[in-house]
């Protein structure tokens, strides 16, 4: 992964198509395994965001390795 660009809080990324699977991977893992973290409570507690909103960061990353193929 390369930054290429940070202006006013937003950053432009460079990922290897390996980084970026990597990345989805354990966001899913992350969302959608129960031996994660199984309470939503607790889940917002330790990462600092909603399950929704990671998922719908999982569902960008998707979106774009779809776009890859």
């Amino acid at each position: 992964m390369k930054l290429l660009a940070e202006k006013d809080g937003f950053f432009d990324l460079r990922f290897a198509r390996s980084e970026l699977v990597m990345a989805h991977n354990a966001i899913n893992e992350i969302c959608n395994i129960p031996t994660f973290i199984r309470e939503d409570g607790e889940f917002q507690t330790r990462l600092g965001y909603t399950r929704d909103q990671i998922r719908q960061l999982l569902a960008q990353t998707g979106a774009c390795l779809e776009n890859l193929e």
